[in-house]
């Protein structure tokens, strides 16, 4: 299993409408290696939910539920996406503030590649972010 963090505007696209949704297909990638990410994210692989611009916080945790296939948006199909489904939120979401200000994470992506919207996450960061949240499972 890999761990990724996938990242949305609220105001564009929140956590709660993708907790609505149930299962989403994360389209608009269009940054080839945020693309490269998508297509190489397998069932199974779990996914931070990133609030960016206004809020710059994790919020909470998707899992990949298909593969990459074209993107249903994009004119060119060399373009992917994946589906993926709300597996819980973050009782305490963790601010872009906090990542940075933790050592543990210091070479996390999201930091050294801040403007990517799909980034790889490490294991040890992933099972340390969601102590720090408090992330919850979805039943």
């Amino acid at each position: 299993m890999a761990f990724w963090l996938v990242k949305s505007e609220p105001e564009a696209f929140s956590w709660a409408q993708q907790v609505q949704n149930g299962v989403e297909p994360w389209t608009g990638v269009r940054n080839y290696q945020a693309r490269n990410n998508l297509s190489a994210m397998k069932n199974g692989d779990l996914a931070f939910f990133y609030h960016s611009v206004s809020e710059k916080r994790i919020v909470g945790v998707v899992q990949v539920v298909r593969e990459a296939y074209p993107d249903p948006t994009a004119d060119d199909p060399r373009w992917v996406c994946v589906d993926v489904k709300a597996m819980g939120a973050l009782s305490r979401p963790v601010s872009l503030a906090e990542i940075k200000a933790d050592p543990a994470l210091a070479d996390m992506a999201l930091l050294k590649q801040s403007r990517l919207s799909v980034a790889p996450v490490t294991e040890e960061e992933f099972r340390h972010l969601t102590q720090i949240g408090g992330w919850v499972r979805l039943s």
